[in-house]
């Protein structure tokens, strides 16, 4: 039987969350949903953490483009859900994904809170949802969802060590706009709060601007990976 739901998890070096999402996830993999892991050389116990209790667990060449890529190949649903393993997964969430599928949607992403406290990281996370839901652009921390169907006709990401996501919401948006949901995920704040949130604010835009104007995706990865400017 074809499950209605193949749910997309990228991984390296997870550990430290990995657990709380899996629990997050269990309700709707033992209501049929599949699980699949996809791991691109953690050298944790990001893998043995998951075993049995995933229905899957790939080993992909590193980077999330190509690991997500590599579990969509192997999923069976109707439909993809790309989960990064830093986000947290409600029941109300849940309901909403499943009352959205219900409707047969072309694809859609959930709005997204950050994990930390404080006013700053509240005022992100809806500055986030603000923009994704004016542009028709998700982050992959916004967890996308989409048809397999029309997944496998796009040929799915693009090999790219950055912006992927992007990349694939302005190839879905020429189909149609996509579903917004909420209640909003919880992603991880670390980054944030590890390089200061403003600076990071400001790295985020950079990219986003240099994406625009036509900057290499090695140009932007190498921008990433340098971090914020102090």
């Amino acid at each position: 039987m074809t499950p209605p739901l193949s749910i997309i998890v990228p991984v390296r070096d997870e550990a430290q969350v990995l657990p709380q999402l899996l629990a997050d996830l269990a309700p709707l993999r033992a209501s049929g949903a599949e699980l699949i892991l996809v791991d691109g050389g953690s050298r944790d116990a990001t893998c043995a953490l998951a075993q049995g209790h995933v229905d899957r667990l790939i080993r992909s060449a590193a980077g999330r483009a190509r690991q997500m890529n590599a579990g969509a190949a192997a999923a069976r649903g109707d439909y993809l859900w790309f989960v990064h393993a830093d986000t947290r997964i409600d029941a109300a969430a849940v309901r909403s994904l499943l009352d959205a599928l219900a409707r047969r949607p072309v694809w859609g992403r959930f709005d997204v809170r950050l994990s930390g406290r404080g006013l700053a990281l509240r005022l992100i996370g809806t500055m986030i949802s603000l923009r994704s839901r004016l542009t028709g652009v998700a982050s992959g921390d916004q967890a996308i969802f989409v048809a397999r169907e029309v997944f496998e006709r796009l040929a799915g990401y693009a090999d790219i060590p950055l912006m992927e996501d992007i990349e694939l919401c302005r190839r879905l948006k020429r189909l149609a706009r996509p579903r917004c949901l909420r209640p909003a995920l919880s992603t991880s704040s670390r980054r944030w709060e590890r390089h200061g949130i403003w600076r990071t604010v400001l790295l985020m835009w950079r990219l986003r601007l240099a994406y625009y104007c036509g900057a290499s995706p090695d140009q932007l990865a190498r921008m990433y990976h340098r971090g914020p400017r102090p």
